[in-house]
């Protein structure tokens, strides 16, 4: 940590599925066919269960944006949003939704998967104006904040550095855990050692303070490490239960989403997927990279919503029962790359495209942000 340092921030002016039949935690899964629309008309009589209604896009936020990655929602609910490629954070109003330019972090090297990665909002937001963000330097990855007000971004203060960085694997996920305390999620760079490496950052589920120190509890002394032995962390989601999922990129066989506790070790580079060791968490569920590449992660309603890079799919996975369960994947093909997935305040999502990350194939509009109500369950 270094406390106080300041970065340089350029002020910039404003503008203006498919169902699938689940699995065990640990199943593999794979492609399945194309979801019908076709459901039977409820019943006139109140006690007949009605269809499940499945999510569905009903609006685009925002059109012509180039890789969003980090996104959250201030209090009065407009959202800030980073992209990774373009160093710019921008403020989309609601509720029209006009797209304002905040800042550009001069502080950003953008290269490969790294840049301005990650948000968030803090929750003292309305007494403290803190926006912190997860930024690639030439030296490093770091997490650095400043104050939001009047719109306009302040200096940049070091929160924590020394995170290794790379063209490949930085993480970048940045969220406040119920406990008041920010969850960062890194990656190893593509050096797997690191991740198993208590000495190195890399890899590994971080918690601090808002200040940037190791949070109390935390399973390694003076250590802000959470977890460790992971490739590539890119989303972070807590449930009603104040549990912690990740979800992480693996290397050719076995994406994963995994349940994170203090002090576990997630088992990368000596096990992908599910190993059975001892000593080592195996995911609760694992996917085939051709149908997941798993990137942001959202907790709404005893379900989580993953969005996914190389699948192009948004998978629902129910976690209520205490485990993960029947994943089902929507969308499938139909927008492209899916990154980012965030709770709105009205209680839809917001699904960011990332086709313009060198990786895609944009269409005319992208990148955009989608707008997506999560459908219902059967209930009488």
């Amino acid at each position: 940590m270094r406390p106080g340092v300041v970065l340089t921030v350029v002020a910039a002016l404003a503008l203006a599925g498919c169902t699938d039949d689940g699995g065990k935690p640990g199943d593999t899964l794979t492609a399945s066919p194309a979801p019908s629309t076709s459901s039977a008309p409820p019943s006139s009589m109140s006690s007949t269960p009605r269809p499940a209604r499945p999510p569905r896009v009903v609006g685009t936020i925002a059109t012509d944006l180039a890789v969003p990655w980090g996104l959250a929602f201030l209090p009065n609910g407009d959202a800030v949003v980073t992209e990774r490629d373009t160093r710019r954070l921008l403020r989309i109003h609601g509720p029209d939704h006009t797209v304002e330019q905040v800042a550009t972090i001069d502080a950003a090297d953008p290269a490969g998967e790294a840049g301005l990665l990650g948000i968030a909002v803090s929750p003292d937001f309305g007494t403290d104006h803190l926006l912190y963000l997860y930024v690639t330097t030439p030296e490093d990855n770091r997490i650095v904040r400043a104050t939001y007000t009047r719109g306009r971004l302040g200096p940049l203060e070091v929160v924590l550095d020394g995170i290794p960085n790379g063209f490949i694997h930085d993480g970048g996920r940045l969220a406040f855990g119920p406990d008041g305390y920010l969850y960062a999620s890194t990656g190893e760079t593509g050096v797997g050692s690191l991740a198993q490496d208590k000495a190195s950052l890399g890899g590994k589920i971080l918690r601090i303070t808002p200040d940037g120190d190791p949070a109390p509890g935390n399973p390694f002394p003076d250590s802000p490490i959470w977890s460790y032995g992971h490739r590539n962390v890119q989303g972070l989601a807590f449930d009603d239960r104040d549990r912690l999922w990740a979800s992480e990129f693996g290397q050719n066989t076995f994406d994963e989403l995994n349940l994170i506790e203090p002090g576990d070790n997630y088992g990368w580079p000596m096990v992908e997927g599910r190993g059975g060791q001892a000593g080592l968490t195996d995911p609760q569920v694992v996917w085939d990279p051709a149908v997941a590449s798993p990137s942001g992660l959202a907790y709404l309603d005893g379900r989580l919503w993953l969005g996914s890079l190389r699948g192009q799919r948004l998978w629902r996975i129910d976690v209520g029962g205490g485990h993960a369960a029947d994943p089902t994947d929507f969308f499938v093909g139909k927008y492209g790359r899916m990154r980012t997935v965030a709770v709105a305040p009205d209680g839809r999502l917001w699904v960011t495209t990332s086709n313009r990350d060198g990786r895609g194939a944009p269409v005319a509009g992208d990148d955009r942000i989608l707008l997506v109500d999560p459908g219902s369950t059967d209930s009488p």
